[in-house]
């Protein structure tokens, strides 16, 4: 009855079949193209070019694009795709993944999909896990496609801008996922749009596709730096707003908890701080940090508003009372209030861009991948990046003879019998690949062997380039390789002369790995296109899988029984208690990873909106529309929150005015607007607006248009660079400390996606209010110029997976040595707080 069912619902044998017909009609056209020259087989590139652009689909074109590459591969490389790589490559073109054993010949199938969707001119690129797969790719089949008229691009991260743009305005580009993450990023950070590198994303095929959206799934793409928030600033900032007096040099206005400086309170920071004009665009971070310490002095009040708990500063949830640990005040606030209380100043590098894999590699048009093993994830890959799986039948049948498990007492045990196992191959020169999963395990057996004067290669995936001609060299008489379970991917493992005769190559593995994939890629290095090859796994009861899943009892039967450590148990029960294990572990993974999707889909959403309203200002000549929204915006919310009241008589107008003055009118002209006679809140409004529209023409008439609409953009792009780079910081800050919600009975992640929100709401009114400050209090100077907020660097997950930031330097633009000293002494700084610096 399960025999009758699996035929039924076998969805990758109807796959196969439905595949198999399109491979019939790729080789219908082959004597066709067989008869064509090499200029008339080059000439059906602008020819299906033509077609396409006529409105013909790719599926239409497939099986003729296919023949026509098919046979230049056999022209140019000697190469001739077997039936079963026309059926990958169909897979790959639909959007899947096409499962294929190691030595299937991935990389020429690829070329034929590759081909057809570059024939749009859009893009279409190559993943490789590495630089040195990459390079070799590349120089290998850019004769095939420079042969059909394409052209063909290798992005490195060695490559200048210019040369990355080429890159990417090729037919086709050969990249690692690492460096199309960054070029994506580092594009959403350029000051001009001439800047940018890549194109709109179109179609991938990512090698190797399970390591980089699988293992490198929860390993996020960080771009670091320093941003413009020194210390030291906050520290000056702090003792100076210590001798301002309320009323003279600012007002507060407590319903809104708005702290504003008056005009003598601006003189005194220009003073201070040995400057002409606090509201110049060189003087924005000056500005800021004053107001945030003013801020944090005057409406930000220690056990009510936060507590200072272990030397750190801790938010009081204003609602509940309860400590929000993990929680940052963003927008500089929070390193504000440490400056006030004499604490260690947090956070000064900061993550200024990041994306995770799984939503990056999701914003492609078209997405396929090609892999040995890729089935036993088939479920993550259909949820997540929505590609099926689609498992290829081999060229040749598979001969390989996979042995059952071997499970010794102890380690030791294992690893003698490993070492004399390999001896006695060796004896009779058949390679032997030994994989393990860590590297001190691998150093373990280097020592066995070496008792025994084995010569040996060892691995650990330090050196790629090194790397990939150990593992190509693998397969010859009397080779001997070590290599972690990862090493080697993507390198295939050819026989030398005389190995079949001797029994193929002979693959050992040391462990079980967590994932089932991996110890299938392990198997998968030999038997490739119908070679002869061997394949055993030794486990021991103290491995950590072992040792995790109930080996107790194994242990105990095996003592029992009076095993040795040097006798072995060959048991299917063992051998399926091990996969129950590996799935278990495997799902938790999946979950995992899920989780991390669903907590990164939240600053995804947000991240979407910020580029295209960064990349809106980059491309538009005229951005005075978005600048007066923002200030009608900024006016219209000002209003509501001081004119709440039913009784117009309980409206606070004063605070308008202050914060009018303060932020949108140059000193004195915000006497002359009175709100006499006015009786709701939306008359108030338009006299504002009114004013302020005045004053803008008034400012864009003083110049030429071209010199303000310049003006408008190093506003906006000033304003969204910093107050984003701060909302990542503080999103990074909440989501570190919101598992702690769990305790109180929230779900953690319903918690993180309302809190995110919120704070996405503060940011985008912070920025529509920075860009209205800027816009009508900043002078214009000449030299009038765009400038990045921080400084970033390129932060490379590690191989384990964990991420190092890396911490570029950046000195900021500190109080003159000649100047006062900002914290009221009167006494110059180089004598006062700069001597100590």
């Amino acid at each position: 009855m399960l025999g009758v069912l699996n035929k039924v619902f076998d969805l990758n044998k109807r796959e196969i079949k439905r595949l198999e017909k399109i491979a019939d009609q790729v080789e219908n056209f082959a004597s066709e193209m067989d008869a064509k020259s090499d200029s008339q087989l080059r000439d059906k590139t602008e020819e299906f070019r033509t077609r396409f652009a006529k409105g013909e689909t790719l599926t239409n074109l497939l099986p003729e694009a296919f023949a026509v590459i098919r046979e230049a591969a056999k022209r140019v490389l000697d190469m001739y795709p077997f039936r079963v790589q026309i059926m990958g490559a169909a897979a790959l073109h639909e959007g899947n993944i096409a499962e294929m054993k190691t030595g299937e010949g991935k990389t020429l199938t690829s070329t034929l999909s590759i081909y057809l969707n570059a024939i749009p001119a859009q893009g279409a690129h190559v993943v490789t896990v590495n630089e040195y797969l990459a390079s070799r790719d590349a120089a290998e089949m850019a004769k095939l496609y420079e042969f059909l008229g394409l052209t063909v691009g290798l992005n490195l991260n060695s490559l200048s801008k210019d040369e990355k743009r080429a890159a990417y305005a090729s037919d086709i580009t050969y990249s690692t996922n690492n460096e199309l993450g960054f070029d994506y990023l580092r594009d959403n950070m350029v000051l001009y749009k001439e800047d940018k590198v890549q194109r709109p994303l179109y179609y991938a095929v990512i090698d190797e596709v399970d390591s980089i959206l699988v293992d490198e799934a929860r390993t996020p793409l960080i771009i670091s730096g320093q941003a413009a928030k020194a210390a030291l600033l906050y520290k000056q900032a702090n003792a100076f707003v210590r001798v301002l007096t309320k009323d003279t040099d600012f007002t507060y206005d407590e319903s809104t908890k708005g702290v504003t400086l008056t005009d003598a309170g601006v003189e005194k920071v220009e003073k201070a701080f040995g400057i002409e004009n606090l509201f110049d665009l060189t003087h924005v971070r000056l500005n800021h940090a004053v107001n945030q310490s003013l801020k944090a002095h005057v409406s930000m009040l220690i056990d009510v508003d936060y507590v200072v708990q272990d030397g750190e500063v801790v938010i009081v949830d204003s609602f509940t009372g309860r400590l929000m640990k993990g929680r940052r005040y963003s927008d500089g606030l929070h390193q504000a209030i440490e400056a006030k209380e004499g604490l260690e100043i947090q956070n000064e590098s900061m993550t200024m861009a990041t994306i995770t894999f799984q939503n990056f590699f999701r914003m492609y048009d078209k997405l396929s991948g090609m892999t040995g093993t890729a089935k036993t994830e088939e479920e993550e890959f259909r949820n997540i990046y929505n590609m099926n799986v689609i498992a290829i039948p081999t060229n040749r049948p598979i001969k390989r003879d996979d042995r059952a498990d071997l499970i010794y007492a102890s380690m030791n045990g294992k690893f003698e019998a490993v070492a004399n196992d390999i001896a006695e191959k060796n004896k009779k020169g058949q390679p032997v690949l030994i994989g393990t999963v860590a590297i001190e395990t691998s150093e373990i057996i280097s020592k066995a062997l070496s008792k025994h004067g084995i010569k040996h290669n060892v691995l650990n995936a330090k050196n790629h380039e090194h790397e990939a001609e150990i593992i190509a060299t693998a397969g010859h008489l009397g080779s001997v390789t070590i290599a972690t379970n990862m090493a080697g991917r993507g390198t295939d493992i050819k026989l030398g002369e005389g190995v079949v005769e001797v029994g193929g190559l002979a693959v050992i593995g040391t462990e079980r790995h967590e994932s089932r994939r991996i110890d299938n890629q392990l198997r998968g290095r030999a038997g490739r296109q119908g070679d002869p090859g061997v394949t055993q796994f030794y486990l021991s009861m103290e491995d950590d899988l072992m040792r995790r899943f109930g080996s107790d009892n194994m242990r105990a039967m095996m003592t029992k029984m009076g095993m040795e450590d040097s006798q072995p148990i060959q048991s299917k029960m063992v051998s399926r208690a091990v996969e129950s294990a590996q799935k278990r572990v495997e799902g938790n993974n999946f979950d995992a990873r899920k989780r991390l999707l669903q907590y990164d889909d939240v600053l995804r959403q947000q991240r979407e909106i910020i580029y295209k309203e960064r990349l809106e200002v980059l491309e538009t000549e005229n951005m005075r529309a978005l600048v007066e929204t923002m200030l009608f915006e900024t006016i219209e919310r000002l209003v509501a929150s001081h004119t709440s009241a039913v009784n117009n008589a309980e409206w606070n107008l004063k605070s308008i005015e202050d914060y009018i003055h303060a932020n949108l009118l140059p000193e004195g002209s915000a006497k002359n607007l009175s709100f006499e006679g006015l009786t709701s809140s939306e008359e108030i409004v338009e006299k504002i607006k009114e004013e302020v529209i005045r004053l803008y023409n008034e400012k864009e008439e003083s110049m030429t248009p071209e010199r303000m609409r310049e003006f408008e953009k190093v506003v906006l792009l000033r304003s969204i660079d910093s107050k984003w780079i701060d909302h990542i910081d503080a999103m990074d800050q909440l989501r570190q400390g919101i598992h702690l919600r769990a305790y109180g009975q929230s779900d953690p992640l319903r918690e993180y996606q309302n809190e995110g929100f919120a704070m996405f709401e503060e940011m985008v009114q912070s920025v529509q209010e920075d860009v209205a400050k800027y816009a009508m209090k900043a002078e214009i100077r000449n030299n009038l110029e765009r400038e990045e907020v921080a400084k970033g660097q390129a932060v490379n997950p590690k191989e384990d997976g964990e991420a190092v930031k890396k911490q570029p330097v950046r000195k900021e633009a500190a109080v003159g040595r000649n100047n006062l000293c900002p914290c009221g002494s009167g006494k110059k700084y180089k004598n006062c707080h700069g001597a100590v610096q």
